[in-house]
């Protein structure tokens, strides 16, 4: 659920095993917010920060933000426009499984990582995004 895109379908989406890390990470550092990292060293994980730790550049693109159960604030999703380029056909979902998470990631020290698992939009649905307008991390909506 996006509250930024209300009524198009979500962009972005968790298992329930992301949910109860999600919880947790939550209650030991307060509000959160992922990006997904297209980099060399984490590969494509979705990086989890404190709400504020990572500065989203101008061009970064809201995916959406999660609205999970017993966690206040919704959680922004953001990912670099470049990368949303290649996935914006795509339905992304956090997961979380046993593992060492990415080194800057709040998961890390869980022994749990964030991963995505991702599906093609139907038909339906791109033809309901494939025209919208995204919010950019300069406050700008565009459409891409």
């Amino acid at each position: 659920m996006s509250l930024t895109y209300s009524g198009l379908p979500p962009r972005i989406g968790t298992t329930e095993a992301a949910n109860e890390l999600i919880r947790k990470l939550t209650s030991n550092n307060g509000p959160l917010m992922f990006h997904q990292s297209g980099g060399c060293c984490d590969g494509s994980a979705p990086m989890c920060y404190t709400e504020g730790e990572f500065r989203v550049g101008g061009s970064d693109v809201l995916l959406g933000e999660l609205v999970i159960d017993q966690i206040v604030e919704p959680i922004r999703v953001w990912i670099s426009l470049e990368q949303f380029e290649y996935w914006k056909h795509t339905h992304i979902t956090i997961d979380a499984v046993p593992g060492r998470g990415g080194g800057f990631s709040l998961e890390t020290p869980e022994g749990l990582r964030f991963i995505i698992h991702s599906r093609l939009f139907t038909d339906e649905e791109w033809k309901s995004l494939k025209d919208g307008n995204v919010l950019l991390g300069s406050g700008t909506y565009t459409v891409v």
